[in-house]
């Protein structure tokens, strides 16, 4: 199963950038596929999630109702809105996919970089 991460760069403070995740090699209504973030220093942490129908997300606090985490099964695709950008957003983003035997986010993509100016 392989990731593509795509759609960062550079957004304003109070502004908006989408990011997208293409998974290809497995069947992708199986995955459940989860956002992650990371900071240059520091460890990698958990962004949001999406269940493998889509019926269901989750975030971290920090972003809860300016980040949407939404999936199209028929493109294979699962999307990042991140609106009311702050700069403590700015970070490498990274999707990973959960693994349904394992249950755990046993792939990842190679991450796209986010950046918020102030």
């Amino acid at each position: 199963v392989q990731l593509q991460a795509s759609g960062g760069g550079l957004a304003q403070a109070g502004g908006s950038l989408i990011v997208s995740c293409t998974v290809s090699g497995g069947v992708f209504s199986r995955y459940g596929v989860g956002w992650f973030r990371q900071v240059a220093g520091k460890d990698r942490s958990y962004v949001g999630s999406i269940t493998s129908n889509g019926g269901h997300t989750y975030y971290t606090n920090s972003v809860k109702g300016r980040f949407t985490i939404s999936r199209d099964n028929a493109k294979n695709t699962v999307y990042l809105q991140m609106n009311s950008l702050k700069p403590e957003d700015t970070a490498v983003y990274y999707c990973a996919a959960e693994n349904p035997e394992t249950r755990l986010y046993d792939y990842w993509g190679q991450g796209t970089l986010v950046t918020v100016s102030s």
